[in-house]
């Protein structure tokens, strides 16, 4: 790795000039083949910002998901932004109870939920909320810990919409 601070896409899809993708499965956009619960390939403070949309769900709540955010707090520089997108339950929760009767739109999200387990990877083991991942996030260390409408790197599932409304929580978060 380079000596100057890089910016770190995790499970990113989209290769872009000045950001390195992390990812458990290895394709040809992907830098780094591994897990964000454990980055122990990155030394400490040597990323100067974080973005990982629709990550966090595939984490077990008792453990990988503390884990992972706090190895993102340790590989971050001082200063460093974590950019975080998870599908917000609430609103699916909405979604789902709004289509009563329509058991085509349940079933889409449904799969928004729980992972539309195409694969190993995608299945989801946590349904994230405000409350729940800004708590997790003040816990791994995080400070000035926000929601913001969207981040505006990528056209991803951050920006995804239903009847207008965003399907993901999105959040910031500073070291």
């Amino acid at each position: 790795m380079t000596d100057a601070p890089i910016r770190l896409h995790i499970g990113g899809q989209e290769r872009r000039d000045g950001w390195t993708i992390l990812d458990a499965l290895e394709r040809p956009e992907v830098d780094i083949v591994g897990a964000c619960t454990d980055m122990s390939m990155l030394a400490d403070a040597t990323v100067s910002e974080i973005y990982a949309s629709h990550v966090f769900e595939h984490l077990g709540y008792q453990d990988e998901l503390l884990r992972a955010l706090s190895e993102c707090h340790r590989v971050l520089v001082p200063g460093g932004m974590l950019r975080v997108s998870v599908p917000d339950l609430e609103v699916l929760c909405d979604f789902f109870l709004q289509a009563r009767g329509n058991g085509e739109a349940r079933l889409k999200i449904m799969q928004m939920m729980f992972g539309a387990q195409g694969d190993a990877y995608d299945f989801h083991k946590v349904g994230l909320f405000w409350e729940l991942l800004g708590g997790y996030l003040q816990g791994a260390g995080f400070r000035d810990v926000r929601r913001v409408e969207e981040h505006g790197l990528f056209r991803d599932t951050s920006v995804m919409r239903a009847n207008g409304r965003l399907i993901s929580l999105n959040v910031t978060a500073v070291k």
